[in-house]
């Protein structure tokens, strides 16, 4: 016997399959391959458009960028309750898709941008960029005309300045002039070659502490529609991203020897849309502009929703609200209570942007609510769950908390090793900083069935290792790919102080593969061993515990930043020397702690109870 959810959408066991699992799982795939098409198109450039057209330094910019990550995963906890309580995941993922269409969509909106000034003395000059690739230029404009500059921690100068003149303060203006390339202006007497002439020259050089540089953004327009683009995203995420997942899980019965090999299948479907999105939006971005890559995204979620839309009657009625009458007969103020909803996801994106504009009382609140948050599910398994169901909820939660670390050093991805990409790496000429981002969803779009065949066939043989023994690896995978760039740091740059590219590839390999023994399993082993009456809450828990590592992240992010003028590294010495140093030390503790949660194994293993 069959039922339905309200909405005419049959429940039961699914009857149909594509490729042995069922066929719901084929419009969640494609749903969630353009929703990450979105996500990581923008994702891929947000970073260094952040640094390179708002001008915010480094440091600020991962802070604006783990802010934005944390909010994204806290999100889900309320939308996964709203789901569990309300609308179910199904209408839950719909509010979602639009709220990230209209996000996507405003992030092409970029107004004006950030202007730095180089002030010398009274005079104040407009520094302007070429380019937004690692090979950029910097200029200064004089009388009208640019003059090309480079900025080093010993101070500025005109390319192709001699440097013996360079260095001489107090040199007349002949030696100024002679040091000048020939398309500049003629240089009038001045003082000395560290000052400005009368006539609006700029000098050969410009000792370290004799300039300032002041930054001018635009407040007005481009920054409150940037975080009320993020905003839009934020919320909508909040919406979809658990609720699909437990779609996803609603499609196989509770011991489905199917389950994770369809989690890492969904999760193929989630780097598929992100390695299009990482090469097509950044290719947009960096050789048109920015507002050209965002828009793409743009228009990858519209066709996530337009997906999900036609799809519905592959989901067999999975996902349905929890007590449909209750939905549909219910008003608020004479307003439908489904109706409620969408316009309170729409209210709710304003507390959100006015958050996002204060980043630094994100990253310290979230931690301490997320806590309380974790406390509280903690105590409400110990105190309200008995026998299998408490052990197996405390396990899923010793696990989410393991994963904190894991998501602090993967998610650098998204800052500091998009930094290290842009400022510490050898780039072939056709490559961008941006490109960098589609080594770790190409590597999962190849190396994702191979390791769902590998866990059937090891299921088959009764040799697949536990969840835990799989988090376990993932930590250590992290670790390492992070020690590849330390040593490389050390010991494999050039005279520009940049590594070879293959040693950042060789990181990214080494965090997908550990994100391969963790994330997807993570996704499995959530709707595998939460109560069913709890699995949309303790889906936004996981979730939230990348909300708390990214703030970790940023943390991490901010220590390896080094100063920028027109989001240009200053001293590539230190930024790789730094790099280096932090990179070394997250990539022992993610090994170290990798080893200590193997040992503990066998112990989660018997606190699973029977669950694979």
């Amino acid at each position: 016997m069959s039922t339905t959810d309200g909405g005419d959408a049959v429940i039961g066991d699914p009857r149909k399959t594509f490729l042995g699992h069922p066929r719901g799982l084929v419009i969640l795939f494609f749903t969630e391959m353009w929703e990450r098409f979105s996500y990581y198109g923008m994702r891929t450039l947000l970073t260094l458009y952040l640094v390179q057209h708002f001008l915010f330094s480094p440091s600020e910019a991962t802070g604006i960028y783990a802010a934005y990550g944390a909010l994204v995963y806290l999100m889900p906890v309320i939308g996964g309750l709203i789901a569990d309580k309300y609308l179910g995941q199904r209408k839950a993922v719909m509010i979602g898709a639009v709220l990230l269409v209209l996000g996507h969509f405003t992030m092409a909106f970029e107004g004006q941008g950030g202007r730095d000034q180089i002030i010398i003395g009274d005079a104040t000059y407009q520094v302007e960029v070429e380019g937004r690739d690692t090979d950029r230029r910097q200029f200064v404009v004089v009388d009208g005309e640019r003059v090309e500059i480079t900025i080093a921690p010993e101070g500025i100068s005109t390319v192709g300045a001699e440097p013996a003149a360079a260095n001489a303060a107090d040199a007349g203006a002949a030696a100024v002039a002679e040091s000048l390339d020939a398309p500049v202006a003629a240089v009038e007497s001045p003082a000395t070659a560290a000052s400005p002439v009368a006539a609006g020259g700029f000098p050969a050089f410009v000792a370290a502490g004799d300039y300032a540089v002041e930054t001018t953004r635009d407040t007005a327009f481009g920054e409150p529609v940037l975080f009320l683009a993020l905003s839009l995203i934020i919320v909508g995420v909040g919406f979809l991203k658990a609720n699909i997942s437990t779609v996803v899980g609603s499609l196989y019965d509770q011991n489905d020897p199917r389950r994770d090999s369809g989690f890492t299948l969904f999760y193929v479907g989630i780097n598929l849309g992100a390695v299009l999105a990482t090469g097509l939006c950044s290719y947009l971005g960096f050789t048109y502009g920015w507002a050209y890559g965002f828009g793409l995204a743009g228009f990858g979620m519209l066709l996530g929703l337009v997906t999900f839309i036609l799809g519905q009657s592959w989901l067999e009625g999975r996902g349905g609200p929890p007590n449909p009458e209750k939905l549909a007969g219910t008003k608020v103020l004479g307003i439908p209570l489904e109706a409620v909803f969408w316009i309170g996801g729409l209210v709710a994106v304003f507390p959100t942007w006015i958050l996002m504009q204060r980043h630094e009382l994100i990253s310290a609140v979230l931690p301490w609510m997320a806590g309380l948050i974790f406390a509280t599910v903690v105590g409400y398994t110990v105190v309200k769950l008995k026998g299998a169901e408490r052990t197996r909820m405390l396990v899923a939660q010793v696990l989410i908390f393991f994963s904190v670390l894991f998501w602090a050093l993967f998610e650098q991805a998204g800052s500091s090793l998009t930094l290290f990409a842009d400022q510490s790496t050898e780039m072939p000429g056709w490559f961008n900083a941006g490109y960098t981002q589609m080594f770790n969803p190409g590597i999962i779009v190849v190396f994702g069935p191979i390791i769902a065949a590998l866990w059937i066939w090891l299921a088959k043989r009764n040799m697949e290792p536990s969840t835990p023994v799989k988090f376990s690896f993932g930590l250590v995978l992290v670790g390492a790919g992070f020690l590849v760039l330390s040593f490389a740091a050390a010991n494999a740059f050039n005279v520009d102080y940049r590594v070879p590219l293959i040693f950042l590839f060789l990181t990214y390999f080494f965090h997908t593969m550990g994100e391969l023994c963790l994330s997807p399993v993570g996704l499995s082993m959530i709707t595998k061993l939460s109560v069913d009456r709890v699995v949309g809450m303790m889906m936004g828990v996981w979730f939230m515990s990348s909300s708390v590592a990214h703030i970790a992240a940023g943390v991490i992010a901010q220590a390896t930043t080094t100063d920028t003028v027109g989001g240009v590294v200053t001293d590539r010495a230190l930024a790789l020397e730094t790099y280096g140093s932090i990179f070394g030390s997250i990539g022992w503790t993610g090994v170290g702690v990798g080893v200590l949660l193997l040992v503990a194994s066998p112990l989660l293993k018997k606190g699973m109870a029977g669950v694979r």
